[in-house]
């Protein structure tokens, strides 16, 4: 399946409203221009192909609902973003994964370089508090704030986590580099 070529045109906000009225092409388009960032997103912290997709396939299958929640003060794509955060958060905690038991997939980016490979091998060997920061902070963006707010922990507790994560990784990266 693919995006009509048309739709694929329309920008963000105007696939929303036709999302709104139920149109399922809309939706279609805006699963064909946001889910790999999704993907990427789900899998930097659930470590797992089949749980990243699962955060991708719940946050469209859910779309038209949660779109009424949407403000469109901010980019959907920022929006998409914190919704697949929580709900790879969910699936983590549900599955009792919060812990340092989970091992990495490697199959949704494989990494190219030595430099890529060791980095991402550093950043999975982070127990799952301090990586999902990391991913949230440097590679998503999110302020220590929003970190907090997802993850239900106090803005000082992000900072602190990142913190030791970015420690950890140092010291990790200098034996790999």
């Amino acid at each position: 399946m693919t995006a009509s070529p048309i739709l694929a045109v329309l920008d963000d906000a105007t696939l929303v409203a036709r999302v709104r009225a139920g149109d399922p092409d809309a939706l279609g388009a805006l699963y064909w221009r946001h889910a790999s960032d999704l993907l990427r997103t789900a899998y930097a912290i659930t470590l797992t192909t089949e749980d990243a997709e699962e955060v991708v396939q719940d946050v469209f299958a859910g779309l038209g609902a949660m779109l009424s929640g949407y403000e469109e003060r901010g980019q959907l794509l920022s929006w998409l973003k914190r919704i697949a955060a929580r709900r790879a958060l969910s699936i983590l905690r549900a599955r009792g994964r919060m812990r340092d038991d989970v091992k990495d997939d490697r199959s949704v980016r494989p990494a190219t370089t030595a430099e890529a490979i060791a980095v991402r091998d550093a950043l999975g060997a982070l127990p799952p508090d301090l990586r999902i920061v990391v991913v949230l902070r440097e590679i998503e963006g999110y302020s220590h704030e929003e970190i907090g707010e997802l993850l239900g922990i106090r803005r000082g507790t992000s900072e602190v986590r990142l913190h030791r994560a970015l420690k950890r990784l140092r010291a990790l990266l200098e034996d790999r580099l």
